[in-house]
């Protein structure tokens, strides 16, 4: 059985559970250390029960609680070389670090993890793949667009975690200033919902059964509002579609 939750998604911070009999790990660690163990607690999730974190880039809404949950648990950390330089001087020691490439596939136990570049303004972002058996799980919550790279990845899968950042018109009448508004449209910032929505479109096939809309922006996007437009890309599809919030941890979605 794989188990996925996501404890927190958003611009303060983003966390996935991921797990199944013989290894558990957090995919970023972007909320403090103690809101982290508080949530997966609230989930009945043991913290001690923790064996890797693996980091996607160096936003600090990302890497937050990396460090101090590595030292404080024992957790050793798998990253990029570059993002790893990028983050070092905000994780602080790590109890161990171990370095992938984007492309090259690692395995932790049971849990197969493939790393894919995505076009966002970090120095090395990567979305993942995350395979156990029969069951596929695919992350792409930080790219300003879908490349061909990112879709072949996200064919095949069983359960997708997928952003729908901002709706367009509430982030051009909304209150950031202009050059925030423009890296966040821009081609290295987040997709918006219509944008999500065509990306489950290109990929969707027979294999998905959930799907969980991520990193919906509190100023520039509505829960609500995210669904009902990714919604419609699975008007005659089976999936069951979830929103993450950045408040509170997801429910656990059980993976046979």
């Amino acid at each position: 059985m794989t188990r996925v939750c996501v404890l927190g998604s958003g611009s303060k911070g983003n966390a996935i559970y991921i797990s199944n009999e013989r290894v558990a790990v957090l995919v970023d660690a972007g909320l403090s250390g103690i809101e982290i163990e508080r949530r997966l607690a609230a989930r009945r999730i043991n913290p001690e029960t923790l064996d890797a974190i693996v980091v996607s880039h160096e936003h600090s809404d990302h890497i937050h609680g990396v460090g101090v949950l590595s030292r404080r648990l024992r957790l050793p950390v798998y990253i990029t070389p570059q993002t790893m330089s990028a983050a070092g001087p905000f994780l602080g020691d790590l109890h161990e670090v171990h370095h992938f490439h984007p492309g090259q596939g690692f395995a932790l136990d049971g849990l197969h993890v493939h790393p894919f570049s995505v076009s966002h303004d970090a120095v090395d972002p990567v979305g993942f793949t995350i395979q156990d058996r029969n069951v596929k799980i695919g992350i792409a919550t930080d790219l300003g667009v879908a490349t061909q790279l990112v879709c072949h990845h996200l064919r095949g899968c069983t359960l997708m975690i997928l952003e729908a950042n901002h709706d367009r018109k509430m982030l051009e009448d909304g209150p950031y200033p202009w050059e925030l508004k423009q890296r966040i449209r821009s081609r290295h910032g987040h997709l918006s919902n219509e944008e999500s929505r065509d990306l489950l479109r290109e990929v969707l096939d027979g294999t998905l059964e959930h799907v969980v809309v991520a990193h919906v922006s509190e100023k520039n996007n509505l829960p609500e509002r995210a669904v009902s437009v990714v919604r419609e890309a699975l008007s005659d599809h089976r999936a069951c579609l979830r929103v993450a919030l950045q408040d509170a941890a997801g429910e656990v979605i059980s993976l046979p």
